[in-house]
């Protein structure tokens, strides 16, 4: 049932510009799903899906593929606006950001899932991001430079 509703709620995203987890649910009721917010707000979390703008300055729920080949303008700019510096200490490539914005940071380039990223850490200011080799730490470095550059 909760891969039947999932793909419905691809489906629905893609084909109406939904706006909240209330819409969401709402539809999702019409057509018989017993769902609840907590339901929704889950399913929103695990399709990974993401805001983004959309006719009259309005926002609507947007899928956001696995492999990361879409990346929103909102987490380019999250990272754009919160990133100070990178650099690479072997297996890690650490991010240093503005105070208090590692955590968004580093949400953002979790949702990004660049496939050298075995996984990271957020402190205050600063990302530890585990890659699988060196030359991995170089190429997410170089991905993130011409995305925030662009």
């Amino acid at each position: 049932m909760k891969q039947k509703r999932q793909l419905r709620i691809i489906e629905l995203i893609q084909s109406n510009a939904i706006e909240t987890q209330e819409e969401l649910a709402l539809k999702l009721r019409e057509e018989g799903f017993a769902v609840t917010q907590a339901t929704v707000s889950r399913d929103i979390r695990e399709l990974n899906l993401s805001k983004v703008p959309c006719a009259g300055g309005k926002q609507k729920y947007a899928f956001i593929s696995e492999n990361g080949a879409q990346p929103t303008d909102k987490y380019v700019r999250m990272i754009h606006d919160g990133l100070i510096s990178m650099e690479n200490a072997g297996n890690i490539l650490v991010l240093k950001t503005v105070s208090g914005m590692a955590m968004a940071v580093a949400a953002a380039v979790d949702a990004m899932h660049f496939p050298e990223i075995v996984g990271s850490i957020a402190g205050d200011d600063t990302i530890m991001a585990a890659v699988h080799t060196p030359a991995d730490g170089i190429a997410v470095k170089t991905k993130i430079n011409e995305m925030i550059h662009r």
